[in-house]
């Protein structure tokens, strides 16, 4: 199933639902909406709802994981995250991510008594396909998750130093370019 991102607030609650196979695709409007809404005055918590999720690449964690971060810089707590898939759980787990975010299974979620969850708007998907801000955005996520432990460090060192070399080579050929069109 492929993947979507349902993002709605209420009171300041900001929710951010998975669908299906969240991939880069959806990460340009993802980290557009993050921006905006830690931006919002009125922001004071963001929940993270997997229960429809069936997978997660990694630059989608990266992404989710750099949002906690910042949140947490924010107010100093980090976001909620609803996960009842066992698969998905161990993911999570082995990223790191029980120590950016509150993670739990719907029926805690409920226990806690936190705001209902709102109904929102699907964010919509590839709206950034360019190449260059492609890659600079699975970078920048791949490097927030080698920053979260070792073995994230490990598994995706080659990735990221790989991508850098490409993104160089990318930019010298771009010179290359334009001077031959300036002569």
């Amino acid at each position: 199933m492929q993947g979507s991102i349902c993002a709605g607030d209420f009171q300041g609650t900001h929710v951010l639902r998975f669908h299906g196979d969240v991939r880069v695709g959806q990460c340009a409007s993802l980290d557009a909406y993050c921006d905006r809404m830690v931006q919002d005055p009125a922001f004071h918590a963001v929940v993270v709802d997997l229960q429809s999720t069936e997978n997660l690449d990694s630059t989608t964690l990266g992404c989710l994981a750099r949002l906690s971060i910042r949140v947490k810089k924010l107010n100093q707590r980090v976001p909620t995250l609803i996960c009842d898939s066992d698969n998905l759980h161990r993911v999570l787990s082995s990223m790191g991510f029980q120590d950016v975010f509150m993670i739990v299974d719907r029926a805690a979620y409920d226990a806690l008594s936190l705001p209902a969850l709102p109904k929102g708007i699907e964010l919509p998907a590839g709206t950034d396909l360019a190449m260059e801000s492609t890659r600079a955005r699975v970078i920048a996520a791949h490097k927030q998750l080698m920053t979260m432990n070792e073995r994230n460090e490990e598994t995706f060192k080659d990735l990221v130093a790989a991508l850098e070399q490409e993104d160089c080579e990318q930019q010298v050929g771009e010179r290359a370019d334009v001077s031959k069109a300036e002569v």
